[in-house]
């Protein structure tokens, strides 16, 4: 840098006496300068208003004014002068004064490339550019860390290999750090930056970590509860005491944050009990001294216990009937006050008010407590705002899945008057897909007041399962079943299905293709193709063999119910063993059906769904009604009736009671009689705890493999309980208590009497009631879901084939 003295002295010479005389006049000793840094400026004494009149101290700082005739750029290493004048504010033929030099170090210095910046100009107008350039990071490193990994400490710190260092950012990666520790329960951890420096003024980036001990919760204890006791209280914060036991959580580690969190659980906790008026007065943290341990005091203030007394709903106009929104509110004067119904209410109310087309509605709740009857009117407000028109609809995060088959699911389009309920129905369409591993609709302002724009935001999941099943029963019966399918198929909605399985049980070749929009329509339609041995020899004397195809087509009658129609043609054909029915030991009940028949038949399926959520309901109700009809040609007459209906009812979004129920029967016309592989056979996943074909009429002749015959009827109901297990829901383990009730019995009567009428002791046919129970553990594993089923049967007949444990598994792709 040119030395201040020597450039004052030029730069006094080059100037004319009178000017020399103003700069003197105005305290210049030097050339216009300016640093990043600047010294401290001496005291300058005013000067004597007889030597310097105030009009010529005024009109100093403008005569002090300089042109730029050039830019000098020195220091630079790596950094290139043109990258250096694109920075900067100034250009050749600017007049600059001391405040634009100062704004040009300002510049230059927030670009923190550098370390240090000076300015100065020369007398002949070279305005010169000093710069020290910052380092480049060449590595960041991390000493004494063992409770967090290096990866989760990269993750926090803003320095990065071939960055730029500089102090400030340094310090706050410091800050970061400690921050980090501070959260996993480790408060006295310190962190000491140490720089490394390297040639080409390059810089290796250490931090020295010193853990410290793991701080836990010693004792929550609790001032100035009576409605509750200290465990009530502890069960509702997520801050827990530190036990020998509690190996897989940091929640029994000390953090404020959390301790804040906590605070806002107890409030909830008291206010959804009635307690309006509850306060946490204080949270009181003391640290042990060997600094092992927190100790935490909470003193609360529990109030009176309070009802609700006037509930009110007003509105600024009569576009929404305030009466009829009175009437959808979950709250009655005289109920116990419940924070959360307000939020309900609040719900219930925007949901009311986005249904009639108002979109954007604000629904302010106010309260006024009356201590003296322990009561709290609620008023909700509501601000209705102007009917709202879907101006677009954005579809968000799809990677594979074409537009226009989430567009078609929307019950909404471009130009509709706006409706939360419909919007409510197009998520669940989307959800109900099974492409989606989560689905949000939300509504946001358009180009205009009136407008809003509705944003569909999913998130891609597996659509393609490898699906292997595998059951093991109490006489060790072993069956694998191995499929493909894929339920989106060139990200087309289309459904594929490729199935080749073998086992025990069953070899099978399946194929069938869905098209969920034919003729770009509301209709499903598809057809599948199939060939299948059952080798029942285990359960029954025959091998079952069915080749053929068959054509669907389906369309919705309405938001809720869905009707389907189907034909199919095939040839089935029954196989004994040789000499089972020659012998005189086979049944009649199946040894009258040996041989090769073709199945004409035709059907439809009725299905209504009232749930609340297609994947989780907790509410409603589900029902489908099947029947077929087979003698359109072909060598088999009969009628078969199916018929099921679920019901669900939430406790808590965690205790959730199912209710099943599902019965058929099947009836030959013609006088034909029913053949045993169109004949009902229940077990395994259709009645657990018993084994496949477990249950239902049998031969029981000596000698024989008590075959099961099937049965004509059928009756089976399920009561399911959803329980909490405890662990976290990321896990994604979901657990339920069960019970299984049900009978299935009733063969044509040619197969239950012998010679003269006269019932065949042999053939059982009772229709005795059977019962299980049991847990089912459902974990979507990473692999795929996978069921556990541990069964204890609790009414069965002798010759019931029982199983006490069955899992299946799939892997998706």
């Amino acid at each position: 840098m040119i030395q201040q003295d020597a450039s004052a002295l030029r730069f006094a010479r080059a100037l004319s006496p009178s000017l020399l005389a103003l700069v003197a006049a105005a305290g210049l000793a030097g050339p216009v300068m300016a640093q990043s840094q600047p010294p401290a400026a001496p005291q300058v004494q005013p000067a004597p208003a007889e030597a310097a009149p105030p009009a010529a101290a005024q009109a100093a700082p403008q005569e002090e004014r300089l042109t730029i005739n050039r830019i000098l750029v020195r220091g630079n290493q790596r950094i290139d002068q043109t990258t250096v004048l694109s920075y900067l504010p100034i250009q050749p033929g600017d007049v600059v004064d001391a405040a634009v030099l100062d704004v040009a170090v300002r510049t230059l210095t927030r670009t923190q490339l550098f370390a240090d910046v000076q300015l100065g100009v020369q007398p002949n107008g070279d305005l010169v550019v000093e710069i020290v350039e910052n380092p480049i990071i060449n590595q960041v490193v991390f000493e004494g860390n063992g409770a967090l990994t290096e990866d989760k400490l990269r993750e926090e710190v803003t320095l990065k290999p071939r960055g730029i260092y500089t102090r400030a950012r340094i310090q706050e990666d410091v800050g970061k750090i400690v921050e980090l520790y501070r959260l996993s329960g480790r408060i006295s951890a310190t962190v000491t930056p140490k720089i490394v420096q390297l040639d080409q003024n390059r810089v290796d980036v250490v931090f020295e970590i010193n853990e410290g001990p793991e701080t836990g919760v010693r004792a929550i204890t609790f001032l100035g509860n009576s409605a509750f006791s200290d465990n009530d209280l502890r069960e509702v914060m997520v801050t827990q005491e530190s036990a020998w036991y509690r190996l897989f959580t940091t929640n029994d580690n000390y953090d404020p944050n959390r301790l804040d969190y906590d605070r806002e659980q107890l409030r909830k906790f008291y206010t959804n009990r009635g307690y309006y008026d509850f306060r946490v007065l204080s949270a009181i943290s003391e640290l042990a001294p060997d600094d092992s341990a927190f100790g935490i005091t909470l003193t609360v203030d529990e109030g009176d216990r309070y009802n609700f007394g006037a509930v009110d709903v007003v509105t600024e106009n009569d576009r929404l009937n305030p009466d009829f929104l009175k009437l959808l509110l979950p709250i009655r004067t005289g109920d116990l006050y419940e924070s959360d119904k307000i939020e309900s209410a609040v719900d219930a109310l925007t949901f009311a008010a986005g249904s009639a087309g108002y979109a954007f509605v604000e629904i302010e709740p106010t309260y006024r407590a009356n201590p003296e009857t322990d009561t709290v009117d609620v008023t909700f407000n509501v601000k209705e705002g102007q009917r709202v028109y879907v101006d677009r609809i954005n579809v968000i995060g799809n990677t594979r899945t074409l537009d226009n088959v989430i567009r078609r699911e929307m019950m909404l389009t471009e130009g509709d008057a706006f409706n939360r309920t419909l919007l409510e129905r197009s998520r669940n369409n989307l959800r109900g897909l099974g492409f989606f591993k989560d689905v949000t609709v939300e509504e946001a302002r358009g180009t205009a007041p009136d407008r809003s724009v509705v944003n569909v935001t999913v998130t891609e999941q597996p659509t393609g399962e490898l699906s292997l099943g595998a059951g093991f029963s109490s006489v060790d019966s072993f069956v694998v079943n191995v499929g493909i399918t894929e339920r989106n198929f060139r990200g087309r909605g289309q459904n594929v299905v490729a199935r080749v399985e073998w086992g025990s049980l069953r070899q099978q070749i399946d194929f069938r293709f869905t098209e969920p929009k034919f003729l770009g329509r509301d209709l499903r339609a598809g057809f599948d193709a199939f060939h299948s041995r059952y080798d029942l020899s285990e359960y029954s004397s025959y091998d079952y063999r069915s080749t053929g195809g068959g054509l669907r087509l389906s369309y919705p009658l309405n938001g809720y119910t869905l009707l389907s129609t189907r034909y199919f043609l095939k040839s089935d054909e029954i196989i004994v063993p040789d000499g089972y029915c020659s012998s005189g030991s086979g049944s009649n009940a199946l040894c009258d059906q040996v041989g090769a028949f073709l199945n004409s038949s035709a059907g439809y399926t009725l299905l209504v769904d009232r749930r609340n959520d297609p994947v989780r309901p907790t509410r409603g109700w589900t029902g489908t009604l099947r029947q077929d009809f087979a003698g359109i040609g072909g060598d088999v007459n009969y009628v078969k009736t199916e018929a099921d209906v679920s019901a669900f009812w939430g406790i808590t979004p965690s205790w959730v009671v199912t209710a099943t129920a599902s019965a058929g029967y099947i009836s030959g016309w013609g006088g034909d009689p029913i053949r045993i592989n169109d004949r009902f056979f229940k077990g395994g996943n259709s009645f657990r705890g018993f084994e496949t074909a477990g249950i239902g009429p049998r031969d029981l002749t000596p000698g024989t493999n008590n075959d099961a015959l099937g049965g004509n009827f059928y009756a089976i109901g399920t009561l399911e309980l959803t329980v909490p297990n405890g662990l976290p829901e990321q896990y994604g383990i979901r657990t339920s208590l069960f019970t299984d009730v049900g009978t299935l019995g009733v063969l044509d009567d040619r197969y239950t009497t012998g010679a003269g009428g006269l019932l065949n002791p042999n053939i059982v046919d009772d229709l005795a009631l059977r019962a299980s129970a049991g847990v089912s553990i459902h974990w979507r594993s990473p692999m795929g879901p996978i069921r556990f089923d541990l069964s204890h049967i609790l009414g069965k007949e002798d010759y019931d084939k029982t199983e006490t444990f069955r899992f299946s598994t799939s892997t998706q792709f």
